[in-house]
């Protein structure tokens, strides 16, 4: 068998949306099932987003802490951002959100990792880039909120991994990214997909 996910789509013989915010929306769509059943599916609608997973020529991860309210966490994660700017390559917003999260650009981008969030529940997509040939650039943009108090950390790739397996860093893409970089470290990063790979 061929284990690759695959695009599908059932029917939807009703939609109704309940709520939309500033970023979500929620939406339930009644589905029909097979043998003809139909079945209602309540889902958060997001734009998606993008991660980067920065890495430096000494093999750190670079991380910042940041405060999400639903989990009600100080949370690292990797820098990341909302695909908020219509027909903006993905590796575009990915390189902006790196230069404003934390304030590097990067010469070397591939595909790390393609995910979903939560899929029982949300369509948000996460597009994680691979950043090497790391430099320093100004941060042009003014931090507010969550934002404002963000530190940045460099550890070193390997201990990255025993954190995420240890159960001390929870945020999805950092996990994914780590594991993934991880892995892809083992054959030189040649195994990856360039930065402009279609999302399936």
């Amino acid at each position: 068998m061929n284990v690759a996910d695959s695009p599908e789509e059932w029917a939807v013989v009703d939609s109704q949306d309940h709520f939309r915010g500033y970023v979500i929306g929620v939406r339930t769509d009644t589905v029909r099932m097979p043998r003809d059943e139909v079945a209602k599916r309540d889902y958060v609608v997001h734009p998606g987003s993008v991660a980067v997973l920065a890495l430096d020529d000494d093999e750190r991860v670079l991380l910042i802490r940041q405060y999400r309210h639903p989990a009600r966490h100080l949370l690292w994660e990797l820098p990341a951002g909302l695909r908020d700017v219509e027909g903006e390559p993905l590796v575009a917003t990915a390189a902006r959100e790196l230069a404003e999260e934390a304030g590097y650009k990067a010469d070397t981008w591939h595909t790390l990792v393609d995910l979903y969030t939560s899929p029982g529940m949300s369509d948000e997509r996460i597009r994680v880039f691979l950043a090497r040939n790391l430099s320093e650039t100004e941060i042009d943009f003014e931090r507010r909120h969550e934002e404002l108090d963000m530190p940045v950390e460099w550890i070193p790739l390997a201990d990255a991994v025993e954190k995420a397996l240890m159960g001390m860093i929870h945020n999805s893409p950092a996990v994914a990214g780590i594991l993934a970089a991880y892995a892809a470290s083992v054959e030189g990063f040649a195994l990856l997909r360039p930065a402009d790979a279609p999302e399936a």
